[in-house]
């Protein structure tokens, strides 16, 4: 059994990684803005009332775990939206950076001390954040922080070598509230997630892959 954090899991993906991390008995704790019904319903450990880009709330939210150590914590709370360079609004833009990818290295530097040796640190990204995968432009403060979180992930690998692992995750193209997309449902997206979550190890610590085990290009 290990214990997972998990933020951002309120619905969509971080639901179902807490749905299914649950059923198979791992030990969840839920950090969330405002717990949906659907995650109250798992009867996980929910901590309310954190904002990503707050770290006053983090370190609330810090204190409220108690003597709880994570194994695994997932970095999944985001936001998405598109800006065309005809469209551009920059407030929009920062918006994204300051969740996407500051969110999630705020979230990890809060919660360091609450990290077990050995313990998986999970960046949920996109491979929109992916230079070389790019054919098509648009998505501006998505992409860009999507990069900058991939390139964070770099950094903590390297930050954290001999203490933790980290991988990079790209959840797949998925049908949520958040994308508006048809896509791969929340349960496979998880599923597979939670595979590479599970088979990462030390040496592969920095890598950036699609749910699906394929290794994605920087």
């Amino acid at each position: 059994m290990a214990t997972v954090v998990i933020t951002g899991a309120n619905r969509g993906i971080g639901l179902e990684l807490s749905h299914q991390l649950t059923e198979r008995g791992d030990e969840v704790t839920a950090l969330c803005r405002e717990a949906s019904p659907e995650l109250r319903a798992l009867g996980v450990r929910i901590i309310e009332g954190v904002e990503v880009t707050d770290t006053a709330a983090l370190e609330k939210a810090a204190e409220a775990l108690g003597d709880t150590r994570a194994d695994i914590l997932i970095n999944n709370a985001g936001i998405f939206s598109n800006e065309t360079f005809r469209d551009l609004d920059f407030d929009e833009i920062r918006r994204n950076f300051e969740v996407n990818a500051l969110g999630a290295l705020r979230v990890t530097h809060v919660l360091q001390s609450r990290l077990t040796k050995g313990a998986k640190i999970i960046l949920i990204t996109s491979r929109m954040g992916s230079i070389g995968d790019n054919g098509s432009g648009a998505y501006y403060g998505y992409r860009m922080a999507k990069a900058a979180l991939n390139m964070a992930g770099v950094n903590l690998a390297h930050d954290f070598r001999g203490r933790a692992s980290v991988a990079i995750l790209h959840p797949g193209l998925v049908a949520t509230r958040m994308t508006g997309f048809a896509g791969v449902s929340t349960e496979e997206s998880a599923a597979g997630l939670i595979a590479r979550i599970d088979a990462l190890q030390p040496e592969g610590s920095g890598g950036f892959w699609h749910a699906n085990g394929e290794r994605l290009p920087w």
